[in-house]
């Protein structure tokens, strides 16, 4: 078996009680659906762990360990993150579309892309 077949390890790192903790557990599952894939929840609750971790704001994804959303030089942070749509919105957490776009450009799990 190799790593294509073993799906992808999504990490999601948040703060206790994160309102957007529950957003992005649902959109994970609606872009995983039918996918092997490992879904893991941390929680953070304080600096030194957030700093070791690489949270820039909660809730934090990582997929096999790396943000597919980090800006560049964002420090890491216990205050809640914001996620820029493609149509310009923010919200709490990653768009579908969006998860399964970072998926499918991960190469983890090439069946992962389709239409919104």
């Amino acid at each position: 078996m190799n790593a294509r077949d073993a799906g992808v390890r999504i990490t999601v790192l948040a703060v206790p009680d994160c309102p957007n903790a529950p957003v992005v557990r649902e959109r994970i599952a609606a872009a995983i659906e039918g996918h092997a894939a490992s879904v893991e929840f941390v929680e953070v609750s304080d600096e030194a762990t957030a700093a070791w971790w690489h949270m820039t704001g909660s809730p934090t994804l990582l997929l096999g360990g790396v943000d597919p959303f980090a800006l560049p030089g964002a420090d890491p942070s216990l205050s809640c993150r914001l996620y820029r749509h493609a149509d310009g919105t923010t919200d709490g957490a990653p768009s579908v579309a969006d998860l399964r776009r970072v998926l499918a450009a991960s190469g983890r799990d090439p069946y992962l892309i389709s239409a919104p």
